[in-house]
């Protein structure tokens, strides 16, 4: 592609040593530039890539897309902030692969990956090619393997290169997990999204957003933008329900799901057992039976998010009943690994994501018998969700065993101090601290029995934790099934 043909699509911008050169490809890592690429500098937390620009020229860059003029002899373009308009020279670049695709997003503060694979899983029973992008990576197919993604969004580059993939491969259904960062900072300002669904707005991010109101701004923005003919799902059930509503053009079908409130998808008459869910789903003056291989009340507005969707994409509710009662737990969510005692690994790491997981499992934790819950907090992290997370650990669990998350540059011991603030009495025959996550699983024997249940909560399908100096292999699946499978 021309240089020329990648910026007629920006506005004021400027230019210096311009000349229509050939662009091959994008990227904003001087490392992996190759010849031919048009370098975009972005200015991050701890870099700026303008001083690699220079670098990147040296390893073939045939243009640099910066914030002030280098002294360097190749073209380059001048905005004002590349980072939000790197999405613009992205899908110039790709030529506007999602205009190409049904693109569902899915935004909140729980539940996104549970429900892009709910979504995905409906379209695949309906004899629709659906890929799926998100937390855990991305892949074409449910049968595929995930191919890593450094975020839950990836970067515009990174995006609009694995829609043109798809859109090649004949892939016309493509469903994401959008987050908050994405849509601030434009990284998904060039998608043409068909549907968008909201699952629920709690505490997270505030080191970044610093206010809910800030927050909900963000999320807002999926919804705000979308097309004409466009469908968005709502949980009518969230306390933001109504701004959502307010922020959608009239011209957007609008569907609303629920328990507690009127809505136009509503669950009634819920069960749980080891087993999962069971629920009587309404819509459209009809009710269906639905038995859930999931479990916890999270599950069910997941299974009614997905739902929604699927209705709003004209698929009949057969399918969409019998692609959910197919579906096993996605990976490190509410994902069982031990029966005797019951041992729940989840993702929960926000308090609302605890509070959920401990309600759920406290449904299947017999009479006699205790709920322990083992959760630490990441560091670099929002500081303020710490005690509110010990709060709710020690009110909702019989036992507690408080232990290190990702730290990262955080001492994990300081991280600990202001999680347990926010426990009221430290009890000393039901609370416990142990720093190290691995003794701390291993720990866990000691104080179960085997009708108990424990939640081992906050990295889910992780496998790495991530240390002041580096990051090592880790996963509370294997560590967990060690300890108490034995394998």
């Amino acid at each position: 592609m021309l240089l020329n043909d990648l910026v007629k699509l920006l506005e004021n911008f400027k230019t210096k040593n311009f000349e229509n050169v050939d662009i091959t490809g994008l990227s904003y890592n001087s490392k992996t530039v190759k010849k031919g690429d048009i370098f975009i500098c972005i200015r991050g937390e701890a870099s700026d890539g303008h001083t690699y620009a220079k670098n990147a020229v040296d390893s073939g860059a045939a243009a640099l897309f910066c914030e002030e003029e280098l002294n360097i002899d190749v073209p380059q373009i001048i905005v004002n902030d590349t980072k939000r308009t790197m999405a613009n020279i992205a899908a110039a670049f790709y030529n506007e692969p999602s205009k190409e695709l049904n693109l569902i997003g899915v935004t909140g503060t729980n539940g996104k990956t549970t429900v892009t694979h709910l979504i995905q899983r409906i379209l695949e029973e309906n004899n629709q090619m659906c890929a799926l992008i998100g937390t855990l990576g991305y892949k074409f197919s449910s049968k595929d393997d995930y191919k890593e993604a450094k975020h839950t969004t990836p970067q515009p580059p990174e995006l609009q290169r694995d829609f043109r993939l798809m859109a090649d491969n004949g892939i016309k259904n493509v469903v994401m997990e959008v987050s908050s960062h994405s849509l601030e900072q434009k990284r998904v300002g060039c998608c043409d999204f068909d549907g968008a669904v909201f699952t629920n707005l709690t505490q997270d991010h505030l080191d970044y957003h610093i206010t809910m109101s800030n927050y909900f701004k963000a999320k807002a923005i999926l919804f705000e933008n979308l097309k004409k003919g466009a469908f968005a799902v709502i949980n009518a059930d969230d306390e933001y329900a109504s701004q959502f509503l307010e922020c959608i053009k009239p011209d957007v079908k609008v569907l609303t799901y629920g328990v507690k409130n009127d809505a136009d998808i509503k669950a009634s008459d819920i069960d749980f057992s080891i087993d999962g869910a069971s629920l009587t789903v309404a819509f459209n003056n009809k009710k269906e039976k639905m038995n859930l291989h999931l479990n916890g009340m999270f599950s069910v507005y997941n299974a009614l998010a997905a739902f929604s969707a699927a209705l709003a994409m004209g698929i009949d509710e057969k399918i969409i009943i019998s692609a959910l009662e197919n579906t096993k737990s996605v990976a490190g969510r509410f994902e069982i690994v031990s029966k005797k005692p019951l041992v729940i690994v989840d993702y929960a790491h926000t308090p609302d994501g605890l509070e959920n997981v401990l309600k759920a499992a406290r449904e299947l934790t017999p009479d006699n018998s205790k709920l322990i819950c083992l959760f630490g907090c990441g560091g670099d992290r929002d500081t303020t969700k710490r005690p509110k997370m010990g709060k709710i650990a020690d009110e909702l669990s019989d036992k507690v065993v408080v232990t290190s998350d990702n730290p990262r540059s955080e001492d994990p011991q300081l991280i600990i101090s202001d999680i347990m603030t926010g426990i009221k009495t430290v009890d000393t025959k039901r609370i416990f601290v142990e720093p190290d996550r691995r003794e701390a699983i291993k720990f866990l024997k000691t104080i179960a029995n085997p009708e108990d249940v424990i939640v081992i909560a906050g990295k889910g399908h992780e496998d790495y934790q991530i240390l002041k100096n580096e990051t090592i292999h880790f996963d509370d699946r294997e560590e967990a099934r060690k300890v108490f499978v034995g394998v």
